[in-house]
């Protein structure tokens, strides 16, 4: 096992938190937005004696940090914020830190509850708050410790919910554009078409598309939307154009895309006729073994890292994590890296904001003044059921 102590040097010289773990599959890509996990069935998961809604506390540092979290939802447990509070568990036992006590709260899936929450957590002295996960919760959370002067690492993909000292560590939408665009100029691509479904996740992403390829002098040549279900006459619309394009973004969700795929076949529309661009939301078995999608790329993650801290986190809890697990565990690594290393700035702006960044499960990532995030993220085509890295992640942000 790797401990914090084996990362010092690193550490000390660019806020690195935890290495990779070398392992390959194809992974599970993350959610279309930070509340989507807590759609499926509300179940139990197994976990230690010290998992569940009432634990309170994990480890007993002297340093405490909120960790609010949705551990119900409704009447019964949440398997995402379980998850979660399980992978917290795991990063402080990983990094054999005895600086830390993370205060574990349940915010009850409502804003309500994030805001009670991050009131006691504040209240029991902690300096810094992590989470919650879902935006509406970010926002009455930030509310608080935004009064109370303590800066916020949360886990939603909602852009909007940032202010001074709110931070997102989540797969932004944002990154996967402006990774995929990038990486298609570079193979020489000119021209881009958009089929794009009629939802915010899809709005978000055009923005970001158009501003990529703006800086990239790419022509986008036409955006055609569609509701749920229907993409069949969108993409004929495409089609028309396909002498006119080299490039389709596709900004779908994985379990929209067998009924894309069936409208890009039946208007002759794949990978052979104009390169299919996705977001990392098709890192999903469900996306790679569709035909119209095989030879598509998608900017994500790499997967090592991620096949790594699940096989550790089954090791321990005998069960598989969620996907965004591992938010938990990296800002968990990374607060317990900073309370050993920074002293008394260890949560200031400019800490937590350093260029060169840090690393995590899901590779390389720096907070952005704003509260976005940038991170090293990979490139990968579809290939029969699996994927293959085109563009590996970069390993370090200095200088990008």
């Amino acid at each position: 096992m790797r401990r914090l102590k084996d990362f010092l040097p690193r550490i000390m010289g660019c806020c690195v938190l935890a290495a990779l773990y070398g392992c390959s599959s194809t992974g599970v890509g993350p959610s279309t937005r930070a509340d989507e996990p807590l759609n499926a069935p509300v179940t139990p998961v197994q976990s230690s004696s010290l998992a569940g809604a009432n634990a309170s506390a994990i480890g007993s540092g002297p340093v405490k940090v909120g960790l609010i979290l949705p551990l119900t939802q409704g009447a019964g447990q949440s398997a995402v914020g379980q998850s979660m509070r399980n992978a917290a568990e795991l990063a402080l036992s990983e990094a054999g830190s005895s600086d830390i006590t993370l205060l574990v709260k349940d915010d009850r899936s409502t804003p309500e509850g994030a805001r009670e929450s991050t009131r006691a957590a504040i209240g029991e002295g902690a300096e810094l708050i992590l989470g919650p996960l879902f935006a509406g919760d970010v926002r009455a959370a930030a509310e608080v410790a935004h009064g109370a002067g303590k800066p916020v690492i949360a886990y939603s993909t909602d852009m909007s919910v940032t202010t001074k000292g709110v931070y997102l560590l989540s797969f932004l939408v944002e990154s996967y554009v402006d990774r995929i665009v990038d990486y298609a100029a570079s193979r020489g691509k000119k021209s881009i078409a958009v089929l794009a479904p009629e939802n915010d996740y899809a709005n978000v992403a055009l923005g970001a598309l158009q501003q990529a390829a703006a800086k990239h002098d790419m022509r986008v040549a036409a955006i055609e939307r569609y509701r749920p279900g229907a993409a069949k006459e969108a993409a004929s619309k495409i089609a028309a154009l396909r002498d006119q394009i080299d490039t389709l973004f596709i900004p779908e969700q994985a379990s929209a895309m067998a009924d894309v795929s069936r409208a890009l076949a039946a208007n002759g529309l794949d990978s052979r006729a104009v390169q299919i661009l996705g977001t990392g939301l098709w890192n999903d078995a469900r996306v790679l073994n569709l035909p119209a999608l095989q030879g598509a790329w998608f900017a994500s993650p790499e997967n090592a890292g991620f096949m790594g801290f699940a096989q550790r986190y089954r090791a321990k809890f005998g069960a598989d994590p969620t996907r965004v697990a591992t938010l938990a565990y990296d800002s968990v690594s990374l607060v317990a890296a900073l309370a050993r290393t920074q002293g008394a700035r260890r949560f200031s702006e400019d800490v937590l904001t350093s260029a060169t960044g840090f690393n995590g499960a899901d590779g390389v990532f720096r907070f952005r003044p704003d509260g976005g995030n940038e991170r090293g993220l990979s490139v990968l085509q579809v290939n029969n059921g699996s994927t293959v890295v085109v563009s590996p992640a970069p390993r370090s942000l200095t200088g990008a």
